[in-house]
């Protein structure tokens, strides 16, 4: 069951005695963010409008959205990060899951006894890795847990952002994500080209990811080759707060225009295969916004992020592009 930590927020407007705030989080959780706005509201008087729409983490957070309701605080639900405030009127709030991981993790010590592995998980679960790790342990298996950098805590992914299992990457054999997100998991085996495990306590399983992520990095790869045969490319810059990268899709116009290609700017807030049908002209696309829009979706054209775009030059200036996607940070 997820919990939020509604003692945070009640502290916080105790604090600053808003006129009014906004809650939003991940998909999976907003229910639970329902409850918390209507326990605020009845507890305060005061309006809390829960923002619906997708939130995918602190490049996503719609804070926006939240001036545009003229809301004092947004609350931001889900997405721990190692602070605990986020722009001026952004204040993240932890949910964590208590579901139970020790009967998967003693499935997982049987496949991977005698192993050393890297424990890493995403938000929701960060509250109980050092549980599975002694579980681990115990059970035969040698654990690492990476440290954190910028946003992220010890031994925390985000699906573009893999630092702590980067800084170990060359002491285990695996990596064990904790949790059910294929999505976190693939990245982490791309990132690191090590073999993969979900620890998925919903299901009691233990799955491998590896080869499921080695047919995105196919996928990916085909692109660039794809996108090196383009004469006009578009470049995209997100028009959501933490995509908004414009120095990088400027970088990426110049160095194209160096290798003879022709460049058109371009700005979306989602960047969709409906919304880039509706443009002219373009061979191939570069989008700066996030990384994982080209990695996982479908589109007719090839769509670059930023790690590809880089290979896609290197292509260019015959140059290797191994290990293009083996970076900490995808941006």
């Amino acid at each position: 069951m997820i919990v939020i930590d509604e003692d945070k927020i009640f502290k916080t407007i105790q604090e600053r005695k808003p006129v009014s705030v906004a809650l939003n989080g991940p998909e999976g959780i907003i229910p639970k963010v329902q409850d918390a706005a209507v326990n605020i509201m009845n507890r305060f008087g005061i309006p809390a409008y829960v923002i619906a729409d997708t939130t995918w983490g602190t490049c996503d957070l719609n804070s926006n959205g939240a001036k545009t309701l003229a809301a004092d605080i947004l609350f931001n639900v889900g997405h721990t990060i190692s602070m605990s405030t986020f722009q001026d009127n952004v204040v993240m709030i932890d949910a964590f899951d208590d579901i139970s991981f020790e009967s998967v993790t003693v499935k997982c010590a049987d496949i991977l006894k005698g192993k050393t592995v890297s424990l890493v998980t995403d938000s929701q679960h960060l509250n109980q890795i050092d549980t599975v790790r002694k579980t681990l342990e115990e059970n035969g298996v040698q654990v690492k847990v990476g440290k954190g950098k910028g946003q992220l805590n010890d031994g925390q992914v985000f699906g573009c952002e893999f630092y702590p299992a980067q800084e170990v990457q060359n002491q285990v054999d695996a990596n064990v994500f904790m949790g059910q997100s294929n999505f976190h998991a693939a990245g982490l085996a791309l990132s690191t080209n090590k073999p993969t495990y979900v620890l998925d306590p919903y299901f009691n399983e233990v799955r491998e990811v590896t080869e499921f992520a080695q047919k995105l990095q196919t996928k990916a790869t085909l692109a660039i080759y794809k996108a090196a045969d383009a004469k006009t490319f578009g470049v995209i810059v997100g028009l959501k707060e933490g995509q908004l990268s414009k120095t990088t899709a400027l970088k990426f116009k110049r160095e194209l225009e160096k290798e003879g290609k022709t460049v058109q700017l371009f700005a979306l807030t989602d960047i969709t295969n409906d919304r880039l049908r509706n443009l002219k002209g373009i061979d191939a696309f570069i989008q700066v916004a996030c990384p994982r829009i080209s990695t996982d979706n479908q589109f007719d054209k090839p769509v670059l992020s930023t790690p590809q775009a880089s290979a896609l030059l290197k292509i260019l200036r015959n140059e290797s592009i191994d290990g293009y996607l083996q970076v900490p940070h995808w941006l």
